[in-house]
């Protein structure tokens, strides 16, 4: 099997590992889920860490073909816009994400022209296949902890987003809009019936008690192994009334509200007002009815 050359950018604000895979003969890359930097506060933004991954593409004389989204992410704003506009590589997203505009583009009043799939150039349906240079990079769609969320097997390396994460930590939230315990249950399986050497690249770390590193790179082995909420032989009941209860005392992604309204948009801004000044969103209790 194919091993595509994979290096990690974390983000220490989000817990956010991006990702830039090539393939070592043609030089093509894919960027994962890239960050966008945002400080709440002081409400600055900055493309810092998407900064890294260009150096990167520099350094090692990539071409970057695709920016791959695993999903809406409600943690850290997506810098897929940004990339796109300086190397020309196309944004893709899992199709279910016209779900996942539907339901929040009334909560902030965006417009259906720029929540419309037309601001990524790609969505993706489970078991299609996108060419990085020589690799091949298959979708495999794993809803549950959102609709839109897919992973992506390219060569031996998958990447799961916030579908599993370090086995010391276990698996997703399920409580977003269009999120569901027992869909995430199955897409975890469907996950670690993959080849047990398949190397596992997670979308977040958070340092659990008893480690003292951030790691981001297990195996589907690892994984079946001692995953703390889905081991081989967890059951399907078991798994969710974990994943409810435990969902039931997580509070909201602090950057939820700024992310969701860039992200539905590909990583697009909103237009500035009249005068000039960019703004974003923040719907009182606007979350209750999503």
């Amino acid at each position: 099997m194919t091993s595509p050359k994979v290096q990690a950018f974390f983000d220490e604000v989000s817990h956010t590992i991006s990702y830039l895979v090539s393939d070592p003969e043609t030089k093509v890359a894919a960027a994962i889920d890239p960050v966008l930097d945002f400080d709440l506060a002081s409400a600055s933004m900055s493309q810092k860490s998407a900064e890294l991954i260009l150096s990167a593409v520099k350094e090692e004389d990539l071409k970057l073909a695709w920016v791959l989204e695993t999903h809406a992410h409600a943690d850290h704003l997506t810098a897929a816009k940004f990339l796109a506009e300086r190397t020309g590589a196309k944004i893709a997203i899992g199709a279910g994400i016209t779900e996942v505009q539907t339901a929040f583009a009334p909560v902030f009043g965006v417009a259906s022209e720029e929540a419309a799939a037309t601001v990524f150039d790609r969505l993706l349906k489970d078991g299609e296949r996108l060419a990085i240079g020589g690799l091949e990079a298959k979708v495999i769609h794993t809803p549950g902890h959102t609709p839109a969320c897919v992973s992506f097997l390219i060569g031996d390396a998958l990447f799961v987003g916030d579908t599993i994460f370090m086995p010391d930590f276990g698996t997703a939230r399920s409580d977003f809009p269009g999120g569901d315990a027992r869909t995430l249950y199955r897409s975890i399986q469907r996950l670690l019936s993959l080849p047990g050497e398949t190397r596992v690249f997670v979308g977040h770390d958070y340092l659990p008690e008893g480690r003292k590193e951030f790691a981001w790179e297990t195996s589907v082995a690892e994984q079946r192994a001692s995953n703390v909420h889905v081991r081989e032989g967890t059951t399907e009941e078991a798994f969710v009334a974990m994943r409810e209860a435990r969902d039931a005392t997580l509070t909201p992604p602090k950057l939820i509200l700024p992310s969701l309204q860039v992200n539905i948009r590909g990583g697009s801004l909103p237009q500035p007002e009249e005068d000039g000044q960019v703004y974003l969103k923040l719907p009182v209790n606007g979350l209750r009815n999503s």
